[in-house]
């Protein structure tokens, strides 16, 4: 599968390997979110770059011990549908994860620009579409509807948009 960054196909430099396959002899390896908990004491020791891969039901919190040394974060998208990945990457940027987080899985270009938005900045994309599609799609949208931490240099929140010109107001009490 193409990896896309910065809006190229880019060479996936990672080896994924299963949970029987040694680390050994090589430099950056993403494992399982099973596997990083269960050899974490010899994992921590590695000497690459040490990656993981999460499903889509993890929780962010598991992963709070083991977050430093991470350099990679694969998070998958199973169904067009299923949206909880997104909650994580937000999380996990919240929680101020800084290195590479990639989508993976049913991944279309029309959620290029939420995805970016959460936080992703790296995305496993089949070869049904073609870079060019990518690139539009992530110049299409200009306006970001989460405020703050993940915007684009230049790009506007909606909601800012949306009260231009406006002043802003005291809060009411409520009656009652």
């Amino acid at each position: 599968m193409p990896l896309l960054k910065n809006n190229a196909f880019v060479t996936d430099d990672w080896v994924h390997l299963a949970d029987e396959e040694s680390v050994a002899d090589q430099q950056r390896v993403t494992v399982s979110v099973e596997r990083l908990v269960r050899e974490w004491d010899d994992l921590v020791n590695f000497p690459g770059l040490l990656g993981v891969r999460l499903s889509n039901t993890s929780k962010e919190h598991d992963l709070s011990p083991f977050v430093p040394q991470l350099a990679l974060i694969v998070l998958p998208f199973p169904a067009f549908a299923d949206g909880r990945s997104y909650s994580i990457a937000r999380q996990l940027r919240l929680d101020g994860y800084q290195s590479e987080l990639r989508a993976t899985g049913n991944i279309l270009p029309d959620q290029l620009q939420f995805m970016l938005q959460v936080g992703f900045d790296a995305f496993e994309v089949t070869d049904r579409f073609p870079l060019d599609a990518w690139t539009k799609a992530a110049r299409q949208m200009s306006l970001a509807y989460q405020r703050g931490l993940f915007r684009k240099a230049g790009e506007r929140e909606v909601w800012s948009e949306r009260h231009q010109g406006f002043t802003a107001w005291e809060e009411q009490p409520h009656a009652g």
